[in-house]
């Protein structure tokens, strides 16, 4: 395949975003690890507010706190070259393979989350460009602004006390089958569902109005084909970028739906951890996320490439 001239340009984009992935994983670590000991003696922050002078010494020691900076940080990147994170304080257990078992739930919750929000945005966002400053129109567009412009975990709160304390039909948090699934679901979706839709809407009415869907309603086609025959295939393109961009970005949603549903996946472990002082884990945890974050950017980039061919391997845009 590589010896194409197209297998060799998806080779060569293909080595430049692993190199440009390695830099950016590098420097999310190293952020992490700055801050983690800039905001203060991280001893004192994992220990519980009345540890002994003893367990601070202690816990200095078995970390290697008291070294100067430049050793810790020596010792903690030949950790991460080797997938060693340390030794979480909170469950006494390596710190990696603690954030990789949350890995499932989290993608679980984003697939849920895609499956509702994708169809739902273009169907919204189609049917206002059918019926352009309708009463339809109006009120899916308000929907759209809604969704865009509502706090995640408000709106988590608020289904919690609809379907969970009120009507009793859904469990208010946990981590299972449908039941479980469907409010976090909802509430990720709500923030994707009014930007792809006001993407949708506006290609549709773009393509609606070029010559060439004029010309196939003045022969005599129905307005569905022109509509799902001509204009939706050509504003597919737009849509389907939106609709990728956002599924890569519902990982950051997750970290405060996971927390406000107790949703075992890993945002919700990332505030434990933070939330324990447990700095093995927490930057253990990041680094699966920055990772996650990652593989779906690239996963999405090549998908334009698939969409729309005037992207190339080679090109800045891909």
């Amino acid at each position: 395949m590589c010896a194409t001239p197209e297998g060799v340009a998806i080779t060569a984009y293909l080595v430049r975003r692993l190199i440009h992935s390695v830099l950016v994983l590098a420097g999310v670590l190293i952020f992490v690890f700055v801050l983690g000991r800039g905001i203060g003696d991280p001893a004192k922050m994992m220990l519980a507010p009345d540890a002994s002078q003893e367990q601070y010494l202690a816990t200095r020691a078995q970390y290697g706190f008291d070294d100067p900076l430049y050793v810790q940080f020596g010792r903690t990147a030949a950790g991460w070259l080797h997938g060693d994170f340390g030794q979480s304080l909170w469950q006494r257990v390596p710190s990696l393979p603690v954030a990789l078992s949350r890995v499932p739930a989290t993608l679980h919750l984003a697939l849920a989350t895609a499956l509702i929000a994708i169809p739902t945005a273009i169907l919204i966002g189609t049917v206002s460009a059918i019926y352009p400053r309708s009463i339809i129109d109006r009120v899916l567009t308000v929907v759209s602004l809604g969704g865009v412009s509502t706090a995640e975990f408000w709106l988590g709160l608020m289904l919690i006390l609809l379907f969970a304390v009120q009507l009793g039909w859904l469990p208010t948090s946990g981590y299972g089958g449908l039941e479980h699934t469907l409010l976090p679901a909802l509430t990720l979706a709500f923030r994707p569902i009014g930007r792809i839709a006001q993407v949708a809407r506006g290609a549709m009415l773009d393509e609606m109005s070029k010559p060439y869907v004029v010309t196939a309603r003045s022969k005599g086609l129905t307005e569905r084909v022109c509509t799902f025959g001509h204009a939706f295939r050509n504003a597919a393109i737009p849509i389907v970028t939106m609709s990728g961009d956002e599924t890569a970005s519902l990982l950051n949603g997750a970290v405060v739906v996971e927390t406000v549903f107790g949703w075992a996946g890993i945002g919700s472990l990332l505030i434990q951890s933070i939330g324990r002082r447990d700095l093995p884990l927490v930057e253990a945890t990041v680094f699966v996320i920055a990772i996650m974050i990652i593989a779906l950017n690239l996963l999405v980039d090549i998908l334009y490439t698939r969409v729309d061919p005037r992207i190339r391997f080679g090109s800045s845009a891909a």
